[in-house]
């Protein structure tokens, strides 16, 4: 499975609560990915020559945390036909029918079922990706990069509020979602994300 500029599962989030700086913003408060601040790469070894590399570039993530980081919980949907790898040729092939078959199956999901801390500013996402109307269960290591005020806040209106940023890496097996006809090893994502309180 191949993964953009946006995760996320937007997923992380739910590490802010973990951090143990729940006070720095409220609890049970909505977050919403910036599109502009949000990445979902992927990558892939090119029969072990070279590693490769590609993006989705339109990906809408909504955090829901709440003042416990267990009862937190995010989703994402992907276009998948937002896709690119910077060489319009394989780009088209991704898309068509040899692989993601994004004509079929527009959008990929991943909706979380669980928050595991694992350090100070680490934790575990646990959830559902479906990609290619298949759903299996990942897990998303990720890493809470920023929450509270935006450091930008008192510059630009825009980024007044507050907002949630962290980042999160997994790998899949594209074959698993019925996604190409052969195996070019495991896919590696990772999600990078700002996002802020509704």
């Amino acid at each position: 499975m191949f993964i953009n500029r946006n995760i996320s599962t937007r997923l992380l989030l739910a590490v802010a609560a973990s951090l143990g700086t729940a006070g720095v913003a409220k609890a049970d408060t909505t977050y919403i990915t910036d599109q502009g601040h949000t990445e979902v790469i992927f990558s892939w070894s090119h029969a072990g020559v070279s590693m490769q590399h590609g993006e989705f570039e339109t990906a809408v993530g909504t955090l829901n945390w709440a003042d416990k980081v267990e009862d937190s919980s995010v989703s994402v949907v992907i276009e998948t036909n937002s896709l690119s790898s910077g060489f319009e040729a394989l780009d088209k092939h991704l898309m068509s029918k040899d692989f993601l078959e994004v004509e079929t199956y527009p959008q990929m999901t991943f909706e979380s079922k669980s928050v595991t801390q694992t350090g100070d500013k680490t934790m575990e996402i646990s959830g559902d990706l479906t990609i290619h109307g298949v759903t299996k269960p990942i897990v998303l290591d990720a890493e809470l990069t920023h929450l509270g005020k935006h450091p930008l806040g008192g510059a630009l209106d825009y980024y007044k509020g507050d907002w949630i940023a962290f980042s999160a890496t997994t790998t899949i097996d594209h074959q698993a979602f019925g996604v190409g006809g052969f195996s070019t090893g495991p896919i590696a994502i990772e999600i990078n994300t700002e996002m802020k309180a509704k």
